[in-house]
């Protein structure tokens, strides 16, 4: 059998992996990067890519559906639903080529197949040529994860889809239940409510998205409201049947068991880290959180040699903290003094409207303890965001209060998925509210919104009543 050796191993290509190969070869070391589906991984291929591509095409829709309210006056828009699949796979087709062109050109080899542990720096990967055995003095974990299925919805069923199968429909669904009330349920959801499927949400927790806190919550119930989504909270998605009318799903609420009739059935109740199947049992001692593999602020296992990122190391499951891991532990692997040492991970959301936080929520931080300082700026007092006809929503400062040092930013609102990275940049270095306040926004635009939130909890907004 042939034999490959290397200095580092990534197993994996997705947004921690690749990124991971790509930084070891620029910084010298010897390195493999093995994917045995997509080169990108979930995120650029049935994730955050092509499901933001689909948001995208249902906001345009539903804006040329609302574009007689500015005077653009336009017959009523239609769907091909075909199209924008070969729209969506172009996006994905150019980035995932980009993904082995920037192996390549960085110098990182790459082998397609499955790999698994024979043993402390050892490799078996299973490829359409045959078995290669693969040696490395330092191997990276980067599988990734897996929808969840749960009991009495099984994803080999039609009717049942997870977000993987959802983003490659040819078809509008008329009817659809979505089963979680979480952010990628309620991205998806919301996108096929946009170009026309009934939408009912299902959700176990007494809201949806419950990681935000109340005033979050307040903006995105009218909206859905607005948007005529059926949401049943306090809820459980106990099994569905195949009827006359199509499926129906059985829901048990506090006040009783509801039929609901649809076509389609979306299971988005979280996801599963990739380590069942890498041989882990062959590293003998290693330290697991559940399913989870246990590292240290170098992405170090207890195992010497062995590392991980990305989704199998746990929360919060993002491809931005992916990426990060991935570019922190090839410092470490390459000898560099480097460590997972950041103050906040921001968070972002693509529903309508769009949520991003940054640093610790009110809610969060109060439950740390910390005497709060709040300021806060709605939209619909933001001269742009009335130029565009998108006013719900606000954004917040939540700051120390006694240093006044910023703690986080929560945005809800139009372009909130870009607007946080100011917020991440400040929360990041510590920044005081004034830092913000005295820094000039152009006007007009969104932005200045982050600003006057600043000005608003120190008491000198001008736009706004202060407190």
């Amino acid at each position: 059998m042939e034999t490959r050796t290397y200095q580092a191993v990534v197993i994996g290509a997705g947004p921690g992996g690749y990124p991971c190969a790509i930084r070891l070869a620029q910084l010298g070391v010897k390195t493999l990067c093995i994917e045995k589906e997509f080169w990108g991984g979930v995120c650029l291929n049935v994730g955050c890519i092509p499901s933001k591509a689909l948001i995208t095409a249902g906001k345009r829709f539903k804006d040329i559906q609302k574009a007689g309210d500015i005077g653009v006056m336009v017959s009523e828009p239609t769907l091909d639903m075909k199209k924008l699949q070969e729209w969506k796979g172009g996006i994905v087709k150019k980035l995932t080529g980009g993904v082995q062109a920037l192996l390549k050109g960085n110098g990182a080899d790459r082998l397609f197949g499955t790999a698994k542990f024979v043993g402390p720096g050892k490799l078996e990967v299973q490829t359409d040529d045959g078995v290669v055995h693969v040696e490395a003095e330092h191997i990276v974990i980067a599988t990734g994860s897996r929808p969840i299925q749960i009991p009495g919805f099984n994803f080999a069923d039609e009717r049942v889809m997870s977000s993987r199968d959802a983003l490659d429909l040819d078809h509008v669904p008329e009817r659809m239940v979505a089963v979680g009330g979480g952010v990628i349920g309620m991205e998806l959801g919301q996108m096929f409510a946009k170009v026309g499927t009934q939408l009912t949400v299902v959700e176990m927790a007494d809201t949806v998205l419950p990681i935000f806190g109340p005033d979050v919550h307040r903006v995105m119930k009218r909206k859905l409201k607005k948007s005529k989504i059926k949401v049943l909270t306090n809820a459980k998605a106990a099994g569905w049947e195949e009827t006359d009318e199509g499926a129906v799903v059985t829901v048990e609420t506090k006040k009783g068991v509801e039929k609901i009739p649809c076509d389609r059935i979306l299971v988005t109740v979280g996801r599963f880290p990739n380590t069942e199947e890498l041989g882990l049992d062959t590293l003998p001692g290693l330290q697991m959180d559940g399913r989870f593999i246990q590292v240290d602020e170098q992405c170090k296992t207890n195992i010497p040699g062995v590392y991980a990122i990305g989704d199998v190391v746990g929360q919060p499951m993002l491809a931005h903290k992916a990426t990060h891991e991935g570019e922190i532990c090839a410092e470490v692997i390459a000898g560099h003094k480097a460590a997972v040492d950041y103050l906040q991970c921001p968070g972002v959301v693509f529903t309508d409207p769009e949520i991003a936080t940054a640093g610790l929520q009110e809610h969060e931080a109060k439950a740390k303890g910390h005497d709060v300082k709040i300021g806060k700026v709605p939209f619909a007092a933001v001269g742009r965001a009335m130029t565009t006809g998108e006013t719900d929503g606000f954004v917040k400062v939540i700051l120390n209060a006694a240093d006044e040092r910023l703690l986080g930013v929560t945005i809800i609102g139009p372009n909130a998925s870009d607007l946080i990275s100011e917020a991440s940049l400040a929360c990041e270095m510590q920044a005081e509210a004034l830092d913000i306040a005295l820094t000039i926004h152009p006007h007009p635009t969104l932005g200045e919104a982050v600003m006057e939130a600043a000005k608003h909890a120190r008491g000198e907004a001008v736009h706004v009543m202060n407190s």
